[in-house]
């Protein structure tokens, strides 16, 4: 409860016709307000929450791009590292993640350890938009279409001609898929998957 001696409630407050009315002279603060604290700048990078893809769809994306035990698999926004597991276990690729939550990043890493996919796949913990992806054959996203959209102009420059980018739900503005496939998951929810390749 906010607590003031008699001389600070008379600059405060002023008694007119049964009510109160507050005067603009400066009142006396309980507590010293601090500015708010500034989000690092990536931050606002973070579009979307975290939703699982689920498994027999993550199958079918990888399946889609054709990945092998010759591809270097990228996963921007890979979450619990379901598909790079996926992409190293099942189909012997290379498989990096991108993930920018701290929980996520850490909690993917230790399930890459656990499983013994330590020479295989990797979890970075850095900010999509400015991870290299010219080692990239096959990137995999599962991002909002705006989010794309500011992907695509780095994807231009950066993937090799044959690269294949499969994308989950949305589509990449400005690019004509080469693929579409609709996928039904084991809840019975229907899914739209995109196979773009790089000319």
């Amino acid at each position: 409860m906010l607590m003031l001696n008699r001389q600070a409630l008379r600059r405060c407050l002023l008694a007119t016709t049964g009510f109160l009315v507050l005067v603009r002279a400066p009142c006396p603060s309980t507590v010293a307000q601090e500015p708010a604290p500034q989000k690092p700048a990536f931050l606002s990078d973070r579009l979307a929450p975290f939703v699982p893809t689920p498994m027999s769809v993550v199958e079918k994306m990888l399946e889609l791009a054709q990945v092998d035990k010759y591809d270097r698999v990228y996963d921007l926004g890979s979450g619990d590292g379901r598909i790079v597991i996926m992409a190293a276990q099942k189909f012997g690729a290379e498989a990096v993640g991108v993930e920018l939550d701290d929980d996520l990043f850490k909690e993917s890493s230790a399930r890459l350890a656990e499983l013994g996919l330590g020479k295989r796949a990797k979890i970075l913990h850095e900010n999509m938009y400015e991870v290299s992806l010219r080692p990239a054959t096959v990137v995999t996203l599962y991002l909002l279409t705006s989010v794309n959209e500011r992907l695509r102009p780095i994807f231009e420059r950066h993937l090799r001609p044959g690269a294949r980018v499969v994308t989950h739900d949305f589509q990449v503005p400005g690019w004509k898929p080469e693929k579409t496939v609709q996928v039904i998951s084991e809840a019975g929810v229907s899914h739209t998957l995109y196979l773009y390749v790089r000319p």
